[in-house]
């Protein structure tokens, strides 16, 4: 059995054996755009690449209200399982469930219906328009798989298990690298078949989750029933403000994208190809934010807040190490890994300078993501919205959109950077200094 109990034993040792298999398993879900990226970028262009990028955007500021309700179940659940309330477990699990699987097919159906008027509402190049809109509505079929196998992982890693998850993600990105050639070699689809083959591989790897968390019991699933009012009301108090969090920061990402549209087709392609790059760069801060999520909450519910600080202590500390050493690796080798996606010169050259630019901020960001995991964990999902609110619509966007009119479009690196910088600190003041740590367990659940 791989749960484990994070009210004892060595912090950082628990913290670097916990987050390594997280690591590994957000690396290879962002496989799946970059395989993508890495097809669709050499074989139909610059263009197509800048289509998936723009749709990228919107799939996830479109569902991200239902990744914060999902990202929710590891205050709750990790809470519940430092209590050892198994009961609270498996009746909470089952209106995740419930709640999860009914927002995600109306999230599906409002998506895949509106997809073409949101992708041109962000200014989209008009050669962009009909492949982006395509990928996008291809995605939207595919929601359900997607959250499916994703709540697993997340359940999982609430009850301490961060290792069985990557099983699910390795069958999910195996079978997304084989047919991704088939759809676009052999029924040559272009740009919709790499969708189609993303949707496919996590169709499979959802239905797989189930079956093994079933058979072997890691989960105690239960059959579906309509969860009780309390239940509800708790899961929403939660998860309403984690959504909002989600929501507040992709559409921040969405109006930055809005800003990179400005600059032509060249810096769209070379955006795509830097956020293909970034979002494999930031893994190691996103998965430590997870990782002391869950063994804060253990803490928080059997509490023990005198770990819950060191958890912080040795999560920042770690982070900086990281992401410290992988910004210099950035800079030296940024101009490599874009030419990776895209041949196209006036392209490679933005991409690069965006890499090199906002990687010497990478280490503030990731004090984001840890010190964000630590108050979540306590159960405070409105002051992270707040958070995120000052973050992304009083310093990133305004920063990027100024920053870009005084330097050009390499401002959008610089102005993005400084945002990190003062959101950090930010975060840190409330992390200090405000009322999280006094947020009473039995006021929440």
């Amino acid at each position: 059995m791989n749960q484990q109990d994070f009210t004892n034993g060595k912090i950082v040792k628990q913290i670097w054996f916990f987050s390594l298999p997280i690591m590994l398993t957000n690396l290879l879900q962002v496989s799946y755009q970059f395989i993508d990226s890495l097809w669709v970028g050499n074989l139909l262009g610059a263009n197509a690449l800048g289509a998936i990028a723009v749709s990228s955007t919107v799939i996830f500021t479109i569902l991200s209200f239902i990744i914060g309700i999902n990202n929710a179940t590891l205050t709750i659940l990790s809470q519940q399982k430092g209590q050892g309330n198994e009961s609270g477990l498996k009746s909470y699990i089952n209106a995740f469930v419930v709640i999860l699987t009914i927002l995600s097919v109306l999230l599906g159906i409002i998506g895949y219906i509106f997809s073409e008027m949101i992708v041109e509402l962000l200014g989209t190049p008009q050669s962009m328009i009909k492949e982006a809109t395509a990928y996008l509505q291809i995605n939207f079929i595919g929601i359900l798989f997607l959250f499916g196998y994703n709540f697993i992982g997340t359940v999982l890693r609430a009850l301490g298990d961060s290792k069985t998850p990557i099983r699910y993600v390795v069958i999910a990105v195996i079978l997304n690298a084989l047919l991704d050639p088939i759809y676009l070699f052999v029924f040559k689809l272009g740009i919709e078949g790499a969708a189609y083959a993303t949707i496919l591989s996590q169709g499979i790897a959802f239905l797989y989750g189930i079956f093994d968390t079933m058979k072997r019991t890691l989960i105690p699933f239960i059959l579906p029933k309509l969860p009780k009012k309390d239940e509800v009301v708790t899961i929403l108090k939660l998860g309403i403000p984690s959504g909002l969090q989600m929501t507040v920061i992709s559409a921040g990402v969405m109006a930055i994208m809005s800003v990179v549209n400005s600059f032509g087709n060249d810096v769209v392609a070379g955006f795509g190809a830097a956020q293909r790059l970034d979002s494999v760069i930031m893994l190691p801060a996103m998965a430590l934010g997870t990782a002391v999520n869950s063994m804060a909450g253990q803490n928080i519910g059997a509490n023990k807040m005198d770990r819950v600080h060191q958890i912080a202590k040795y999560g920042v500390l770690i982070n900086l190490f990281i992401m410290v050493f992988i910004s210099i690796l950035v800079v030296i080798f940024a101009e490599i890994a874009i030419r990776l996606f895209i041949n196209e010169e006036a392209a490679v050259q933005f991409g690069m300078r965006y890499l090199q630019i906002i990687a010497l901020f990478y280490p503030f960001l990731g004090i984001n993501f840890i010190l964000n995991g630590i108050v979540r964990a306590a159960g405070a999902m409105f002051q992270v919205l707040v958070l995120n609110v000052i973050s992304f619509w009083i310093l990133r966007y305004p920063l990027s959109f100024l920053c870009s009119v005084w330097l050009g479009e390499n401002g959008v690196a610089v102005g993005m950077g400084l945002s990190f910088v003062i959101s950090s600190v930010i975060a840190y003041g409330y992390y200090k200094f405000g009322k999280w740590d006094k947020i009473k367990v039995s006021k929440v659940l």
